[in-house]
């Protein structure tokens, strides 16, 4: 199957199986907009389960089709990339990394996308020491607000790999003055979750920030803090608001 072949079948696929109750269930989650065929993550599960399973697709295929998905103004479409992509982590390679840079420059418009890209990719790069972390630096300052947004959202899941968070705070500083609500969200949660395994490492972060930083950071930030704890990162008198 080429990529192109390819492409068409997911297209036709997503057609025929639209369901508008669905798209007018979950376009409250998406702000920016929610361009959408409305089929379930089961439904598109099963196809690529098919896909793999009866063998018609393979790596290169899909990062080749991964460029005609991406672009896609259709949530789906750009959803049976990622999930396409994430059937070959154990082939992933330090060039695989770029590929998904890649994908931010053509599409990749909002936040659930960015995520998931994070949650189940990124991670196993980061995981398996593919890439390093510090392979993100560029993506703070990318254009693409849901790119600066991935950098703190995917070093989440290295919180368990050491007990040494500085080095992950210094990372994310440069995001810390971002314009972006979007970024903002990622980082605060970020911060809980560095919070909920260093709390001390973490408040000094915090505190350091407190009167500079967006306040939305600190409200994800402190979510899980007790009123009195939230008290120390509420802004100076006299600072900027």
């Amino acid at each position: 199957m080429t990529p192109t072949n390819l492409f068409d079948d997911l297209h036709e696929y997503c057609i025929s199986n639209a369901n508008e109750t669905l798209v007018k269930k979950y376009s409250r989650y998406f702000k920016e907009g929610y361009d959408a065929y409305g089929l379930s993550h089961e439904l598109m599960i099963k196809k690529v389960d098919e896909l793999i399973n009866e063998k018609k697709v393979d790596f290169s295929t899909v990062i080749k089709t991964s460029h005609l998905l991406i672009p896609s103004d259709k949530y789906e479409e750009v959803s049976f990339a990622i999930i396409l992509f994430k059937e070959f982590k154990k082939q992933f390679t330090p060039e695989s990394f770029i590929e998904i840079e890649k994908w931010f420059n053509i599409g990749i418009r909002n936040w659930a996308h960015a995520d998931v890209i994070c949650s189940e990719l990124i991670s196993v790069f980061l995981e398996k020491k593919i890439v390093q972390y510090t392979s993100m630096s560029g993506w703070r300052t990318s254009k693409n607000k849901f790119q600066r947004r991935a950098v703190p959202v995917a070093l989440i899941k290295m919180l368990k790999y050491t007990n040494d968070y500085q080095p992950f705070f210094n990372f994310i500083e440069p995001l810390m003055m971002d314009e972006e609500r979007e970024v903002h969200q990622g980082l605060g949660w970020f911060l809980r979750e560095a919070w909920k395994k260093s709390p001390e490492s973490t408040e000094m972060f915090l505190m350091q920030w407190k009167d500079a930083a967006p306040r939305l950071i600190f409200q994800y930030a402190t979510e899980k803090m007790k009123p009195e704890q939230k008290q120390h990162f509420k802004r100076s008198k006299g600072s900027k608001e």
